[in-house]
């Protein structure tokens, strides 16, 4: 699948996380400050429940209905001056947006932060036509210098490097010569970025949320970037995963106070861009041709099914700020553009159970996750789901966990075979038994003993204990 991350599998993901020792420090600072910030913007609102519980009203309505606000939305882009294309594969939206570029003899590409343009691989098909991609997102970009280093994170894709990493990628692709104060990398991508708006045929953008009632989409970004990419090229061309939408500017409202909350802790991003179809006579700026590419990429699969409700996420990262497996292993180690809990829902869905059927595990089932999101998608609920659909209905388990599960289930139901594995439990136990733990456990233990030690197994059972301190107290 395009929104798929290397090749290696899923424990060596894991086992290169565990091991970077920087990029665990740098997730911790990340999500420890993220997550006070988002704690602190909730409290300053009061009733933060009820916002929750209007955000999910809101998606529930949207998506029991997105047939009538897609159709709303396409009819009022178009009526704007705007055209529309709904992509049911990856492979249509980068079918068509490449007809576009070719029509326009398009050379150079400028995009902001886009997590849909990611998840079909956008950049690499424009780029294998012969264009010229630059991500203007200041985290975006460095990942981009840095040899396509993919992001690690919803919103903020370079969290796993510090600065001096940046400044040395600045150094060796740009010419950089300056130190590695923040301010001073951020001006200098600024002057890079500055001549490649200007002189850009095409500007790509993604889509926070359309807005049905008036054909517009809306941005939310910090750095400016995606509105020099809307105003400054002749065509502008939009990819929105279809389920990026609300009814009116009412529902974006609040919808748009909760993301900006729960991301990055604040009231309202810097820059809040709603933005409908081509330029009008009269205007100063803005695209003379505007395109939507509304993507499904397997999204309506997803629909009317126990799931449905992974596709309320609004992208805020909320979830994963505060996930202890995140935290250790780092966003690559999910092996694809959606880390953290939701991607450990939304990319099986997406994806499949074949690639991806380990991501429900990389689990605590804490339910931080779900007490975090803002619009409540009960998404320790959908892990257990998950886990659930690979055993019973996918038949995804190994042969080795079928068999022990059978072994189990006998072991469990046979009162004599039970009294015997108990009592030979410590026995059989004790060659990898040492302090009273086992270090280095064997067969399915091995990955639980790899990282912690497992109590082992004491001569005296619990029912021996009882029985004996029972007759004691006689």
């Amino acid at each position: 699948m395009p929104m798929k991350i290397g090749e290696e599998k899923f424990f060596n993901r894991v086992d290169k996380g565990i091991n970077n020792g920087f990029m665990r420090n740098a997730v911790v600072s990340a999500q420890e400050r993220m997550q006070g910030r988002r704690l602190n913007a909730a409290e300053e609102l009061g009733n933060w429940e009820e916002w929750r519980e209007l955000g999910e009203e809101i998606r529930t309505h949207t998506l029991e209905h997105l047939d009538y606000y897609l159709e709303q939305l396409s009819e009022n882009v178009i009526k704007r001056g705007g055209h529309v294309f709904f992509a049911e594969t990856a492979e249509e939206a980068n079918e068509y947006i490449t007809k576009v570029v070719k029509e326009k003899e398009a050379k150079k590409i400028v995009k902001s932060k886009s997590m849909v343009t990611e998840e079909i691989n956008l950049n690499e098909v424009l780029e294998q036509a012969g264009c010229e991609v630059i991500e203007t997102d200041l985290g975006e970009y460095i990942l981009q210098l840095d040899d396509h280093d993919p992001p690690s994170h919803i919103v903020v894709p370079a969290l796993h490097k510090n600065k001096e990493q940046i400044r040395d990628t600045f150094k060796e692709k740009k010419g950089y010569d300056k130190s590695e104060i923040p301010e001073e990398l951020a001006l200098f991508a600024r002057e890079q970025l500055r001549g490649e708006f200007l002189s850009a045929d095409i500007g790509i953008t993604g889509c926070n949320f359309a807005v049905a009632e008036s054909g517009s989409i809306s941005l939310v970004t910090n750095e400016g970037n995606a509105r020099l990419a809307t105003t400054l090229p002749k065509t502008q061309i939009t990819v929105m995963g279809m389920e990026r939408i609300v009814p009116t500017w009412e529902e974006l409202d609040i919808l748009v106070s909760l993301l900006c909350r729960s991301a990055v802790g604040q009231k309202l991003t810097s820059y809040i861009t709603g933005l409908t179809g081509p330029k009008d006579e009269g205007d100063i700026d803005g695209p003379e041709e505007f395109h939507l590419v509304i993507v499904d990429n397997g999204r309506s699969n997803i629909l009317g099914t126990e799931f449905q409700s992974a596709l309320h996420c609004i992208r805020c990262a909320a979830c994963i700020n505060v996930c202890p497996v995140y935290r250790h292993i780092g966003g690559h180690s999910y092996g694809s553009i959606y880390p953290g809990p939701i991607g450990a829902v939304l990319t099986p869905l997406l994806g499949g159970y074949e690639d991806y059927k380990e991501l429900p595990y990389a689990s605590s089932l804490c339910a931080a996750c779900t007490e975090a999101c803002p619009v409540k998608i009960p998404l320790h609920e959908l892990l257990i789901k998950h886990r659930r659909k690979i055993v019973e209905d996918e038949g995804k388990s190994s042969f080795g966990e079928k068999l022990a599960m059978k072994g189990y289930q006998l072991a469990a139901s046979t009162p004599t075979l039970y009294k015997a594995g108990t009592k030979s439990a410590n026995t059989v136990m004790s060659p990898f038994t040492q302090d009273h733990s086992i270090k280095k456990g064997p067969g399915p233990m091995k990955p639980w003993t790899d990282v912690r030690d497992f109590p082992a197994p004491t001569k005296e059972r619990f029912r021996d204990w009882f029985k004996s301190n029972r007759k004691e107290e006689q």
